[in-house]
């Protein structure tokens, strides 16, 4: 090898050396973040940057701890007597019925409005529930009758203020 070619080789050598010190240099510091304006802070949303989640999911629960707030609280949470059922009705309606078990209470969720309505027998097939207001919350009547035990069926009655004219819906709990 002649002496000039060996130069030119240990200058890119050192020219390359200096260049990949120069980038792993600016790679390991840290940038500044810029600082937001008071109105981006505004509008802003803090984004958690790990991949753990940011709230824990986890409940630990200490078994030696015998107090009764950790017991009342979860038995509040869990035990609430409510019970939804989704219904589709023929005519085209669809019923989202909440059965609140303890004040014997239902409330039904349509596209003509929510009511919650009283039950006003002691039979279990069928369950009756009425209230003297129309499903749109004006004056009128709504009943709700469930058959079977698992309310698989029902049959809503709705009248305004002319009591004469009810409609009549009848639903099938949809699976």
């Amino acid at each position: 090898m002649n002496v000039k070619l060996l130069k030119q080789l240990r200058t890119s050598v050192v020219l390359t050396g200096l260049l990949a010190g120069a980038m792993t240099i600016s790679a390991c510091q840290q940038q500044s973040d810029t600082e937001a304006g008071t109105a981006d802070d505004a509008h802003a949303e803090e984004v958690p940057m790990s991949a753990e989640p940011a709230e824990p999911t986890d409940v630990v629960v200490d078994p030696q701890d015998t107090s009764s707030e950790v017991e009342d609280d979860t038995v509040a949470s869990v035990n609430t007597g409510a019970n939804q059922i989704s219904y589709l009705c023929s005519p085209e309606l669809q019923v989202e019925a909440t059965y609140n078990e303890d004040n014997n209470q239902v409330t039904v969720v349509t596209d003509m409005g929510t009511v919650t309505l009283r039950k006003n027998n002691e039979g279990s097939n069928p369950e009756v529930f009425e209230v003297a207001t129309a499903i749109d919350g004006s004056e009128g009547l709504t009943q709700w009758r469930v058959a079977h035990e698992e309310r698989e069926t029902g049959v809503m009655r709705t009248a305004g203020a002319d009591e004469s004219d009810i409609n009549t819906f009848e639903c099938n709990e949809v699976s």
